[in-house]
């Protein structure tokens, strides 16, 4: 077998690994899924998923980053880009925050994350940086660029952006307390665009 082979083996075994624990956590909890039950779903021993990482936690870890960075994952160039056109960056920015909200398997891995913040220190540790300090960092950039082409009013971009994401955070928090108590959500759909308008009304030029 060519290394190659060996390569994309390893790989489609970890992206299943990855797949199935997803899943698993999303419908079990961190403690209710074992190592035992991932092999189990993915079809291979136990023994085999210590090949790919070091216990169930550095899958967890894993799995949590990819929620965390997906979304919002920007270069410099398409941060300077999409922040020249000032409200329409704030807006796509939100979106994407909403997307997350009310999509199933992020709003289960959401609660399973506020339950192993408080729990686990590496969890704490990936989520001020692979969520908090990345999405500040392009929103501050962004807010930045906006002044320099005064398209909104100069101020400190770093405290423009934890004013911009803390509403965010705290509807997503919102809906999810409010689902899990079977609680209709439909008055909040449209909190993520009023807080563009809103906040976008306050920073302008």
């Amino acid at each position: 077998m060519s290394d190659n082979t060996m390569v994309h083996k390893r790989t489609g075994t970890k992206e299943k690994i990855l797949k199935v624990s997803k899943a698993l956590f999303s419908e079990y909890g961190y403690k209710g899924t074992s190592v035992r039950k991932i092999a189990s779903n993915v079809g291979i021993r136990e023994s085999a998923i210590y090949n790919h990482y070091m216990n169930k936690e550095e899958i967890f870890l894993e799995v949590a980053k990819d929620m965390f960075s997906s979304p919002f994952s920007f270069n410099d160039g398409e941060i300077r880009e999409s922040a020249m056109k000032g409200k329409a960056f704030l807006h796509k920015f939100a979106m994407q925050y909403k997307l997350l909200t009310f999509d199933k398997y992020n709003e289960s891995m959401f609660r399973i994350l506020l339950i192993e913040l408080l729990q686990n220190k590496d969890i704490r540790e990936q989520f001020m940086n692979e969520f908090h300090n990345k999405n500040i960092k392009v929103l501050s950039e962004g807010f930045f660029i906006m002044m320099q082409n005064t398209l909104i009013r100069s101020s400190d971009p770093m405290i423009m952006s934890y004013e911009f994401l803390s509403t965010l955070f705290y509807i997503r928090l919102q809906i999810t307390l409010m689902r899990y108590d079977s609680i209709s959500t439909t008055s909040l759909s449209t909190q993520f665009e009023k807080h563009v308008d809103f906040f976008w009304e306050s920073i302008k030029s």
